[in-house]
């Protein structure tokens, strides 16, 4: 993948992630606040203060999630964002961190 299609890949992922939370604000008691600069989205759940920020890694062509539970880093396989450790999903975990983090079970699909 040339950098410039993995700069477009990163940007619609992070925009539908962010679109994800919004939806997920609108359907449960979520409640986060989503700031987005350049490639670098943060999600900060309201109830607490905590932060999750998601990245993308253009020399590495990598997301990375950094969350209370840790940093994760996700390479795409041609369909999907796997964590380069252990080939879990991106969204899976998101979801996962998103809803211990704000204290609200979420699943957040693209």
């Amino acid at each position: 993948m040339t950098e410039s299609e993995f700069l477009d890949l990163a940007d619609a992922t992070l925009n539908a992630i962010e679109t994800a939370l919004e939806d997920a604000c609108d359907a449960s008691d979520l409640d986060v606040e989503c700031s987005r600069s350049g490639n670098v989205l943060e999600i900060e759940c309201v109830d607490n203060g905590s932060k999750i920020i998601i990245n993308s890694q253009a020399p590495m062509q990598e997301m990375w999630l950094a969350a209370r539970s840790g940093g994760f880093h996700y390479k795409y396989d041609g369909q999907h964002w796997l964590n380069t450790r252990d080939g879990t999903e991106l969204y899976a975990t998101l979801s996962e961190v998103v809803s211990s983090q704000a204290g609200v079970p979420v699943t957040i699909r693209p």
